[in-house]
């Protein structure tokens, strides 16, 4: 009898007034119009990827590729280097993702326990480095100092953790995790440790896939600290590789002299087919990324919108 309740529950409509049709209609209306205005810029750098550099030039492209080609990819595909540089992102992402995410967890949750003495003041100094810092070369000297210049780790421990990420996941175990909880685990003999682990950890999936989404996205994209902390090419990211395949491809005036019109052309149509392959090459793997964690994503940034 409940089952069969149930479904003709679900069978009922709740008929809409005339407002509230009329409503619904301009809120689907506006968001359209929203996604396109979003959603075309995107496509737009995906169509002119697969088009002419002459018809990107003449602004041809508009709703699908124009001299539908592949040059831009073969150029990028058949560079040395774009393996390693997939590689050492992949290394730099995954490696400063997860020393990322564990520094923030470990400063955030003691930062959200309301018996830790000093709290204030400790979240006063993570605060004040968001506002001031030593600047460029206090750091590049720092870094120099070290030890950590032209090794991989000055791609992950300056940038260690996030103040921002942080705050986000102290408020969300304050929100979440309530004291409560903590002191009956702690009845029961349970260690901060292992509270932590066992408890506030499993409880905190959401705030965790958005800072390492924050993060991933952030070592992907790392480009200036690896122009300026690395010098070997084995060591440079995906992004630096891209770099140097679009300024290689690139025509400018030492090179004019020595190539004949025709090669002139090509380079110049190469070099604007590369200005968007590239984009297309270095936003692919994250774009496959978000999808897998796009439900902890949006929970995530729900934290503190709706209070029971």
């Amino acid at each position: 009898m409940v089952k069969k309740g149930k479904s003709k529950m679900k069978n009922i409509k709740v008929k809409q007034s005339r407002e509230d049709l009329g409503f619904t209609i301009f809120n689907y209306v506006l968001l359209t119009i929203f996604l396109l205005i979003i959603f075309y810029p995107l496509y737009y750098i995906f169509i002119c990827s697969f088009s002419s550099g002459i018809a990107i030039v003449k602004n041809q492209v508009k709703l699908w590729p124009v001299g539908f080609n592949l040059d831009g990819y073969k150029a990028i595909f058949k560079y040395n280097m774009l393996v390693t540089g997939f590689g050492n992102s992949i290394f730099y992402a995954v490696v400063g993702t997860f020393t990322n995410v564990v520094i923030t967890i470990l400063a955030a949750y003691p930062l959200s326990r309301k018996r830790v003495p000093g709290k204030n003041f400790i979240m006063f100094l993570f605060v004040f480095t968001m506002l001031f810092n030593g600047g460029l070369i206090p750091t590049y000297l720092l870094v120099k100092d070290l030890g950590l210049l032209y090794t991989r780790w000055a791609m992950i421990i300056p940038g260690a953790m996030s103040v921002w990420n942080m705050i986000i996941t102290r408020t969300y175990f304050q929100t979440t995790i309530p004291d409560e909880l903590l002191e009956a685990s702690q009845l029961d003999g349970c260690s901060d440790i292992k509270f932590l682990m066992k408890i506030v950890l499993p409880l905190s999936k959401p705030i965790i896939a958005v800072i390492t989404l924050f993060y991933a996205v952030g070592h992907w994209n790392a480009f200036f600290n690896a122009l300026i902390y690395l010098n070997d090419t084995k060591m440079f990211p995906l992004q630096l590789v891209l770099r140097d395949i679009l300024i290689s491809n690139t025509t400018n005036s030492q090179m004019l002299t020595n190539l004949s019109m025709d090669d002139i052309v090509y380079k110049e149509n190469l070099a604007q087919m590369l200005k968007y392959s590239v984009i297309v090459v270095s936003s692919v793997p994250m774009l496959i990324l978000y999808p897998f964690i796009q439900k902890y994503f949006v929970q995530g940034l729900m934290v503190g919108a709706i209070k029971g």
